[in-house]
């Protein structure tokens, strides 16, 4: 099981030629790479499922995206994405709560978990809960092997306190953030690697108390 060098292939070409006669014409190849990735989010699936039961039942089709994108209200106007990208979590990508993504993109492939922009009221909510006992959400960020991998969480943060907590809260720093996410990239000579997947899981293993936290903090 592996990430197939076709399918890095076929999304570089994708990217020069974002458009849709070229994208009918190798629709066989889109195909090909897609199925790959779907295997791949069925083998990841049943390995995460080992340390984090709440995926078991979930099936691919539903944890992976769309390549078809919604340029509505975008400036960009190509149709397709450049990338395979999978949400692995209980109800698959469309539903709320933290899970395990990972993206596979020429020049930037990532493995991610948590939660990304999540709605107001559960960010709030996980704001709630690291400002009345930071200890276990530190616990988490402070892990030896969890820092190490990760460096901490990433993304965007407000400048000063959210509203509703004060600005000399112990915790003020945790609860500036706009997503609670962390991620680690992946060069494609990794990507392309027999021990990829396995790397992607050790990854999982080490983001799963970070899931089940903020799971926890929004109710899930």
């Amino acid at each position: 099981m592996r990430i197939e060098k076709t399918t890095l292939e076929f999304l570089a070409k994708l990217a020069r030629n974002n458009n849709r006669t070229w994208f009918q014409k190798n629709r066989a190849l889109y195909e090909a790479a897609r199925d790959n990735i779907l295997e791949v989010t069925r083998f990841l699936i049943g390995e995460i499922a080992k340390f984090d039961g709440s995926i078991i039942g979930v099936e691919e089709k539903d944890c992976l995206f769309r390549i078809f994108r919604d340029a509505r209200f975008s400036k960009d106007k190509s149709p397709y994405k450049t990338n395979f990208g999978a949400f692995i979590k209980s109800g698959g990508r469309s539903t709320a709560g933290a899970g395990y993504y990972f993206h596979v993109e020429p020049g930037n492939s990532m493995t991610a978990g948590g939660i990304y922009m999540p709605p107001a009221p559960e960010l709030l909510a996980i704001r709630r809960a690291i400002a009345k006992a930071p200890a276990p959400f530190e616990k988490i960020l402070l892990d030896k092997k969890f820092s190490r991998r990760f460096g901490g969480l990433s993304d965007e943060r407000l400048k000063t306190a959210p509203k509703g907590f004060p600005k000399d809260h112990p915790a003020i720093e945790h609860l500036k953030w706009k997503h609670y996410i962390v991620f680690r990239s992946y060069p494609d000579r990794d990507v392309l690697s027999p021990r990829y997947l396995d790397r992607c899981l050790e990854d999982f293993v080490l983001m799963a108390p970070l899931n089940e936290y903020l799971n926890r903090a929004v109710g899930r």
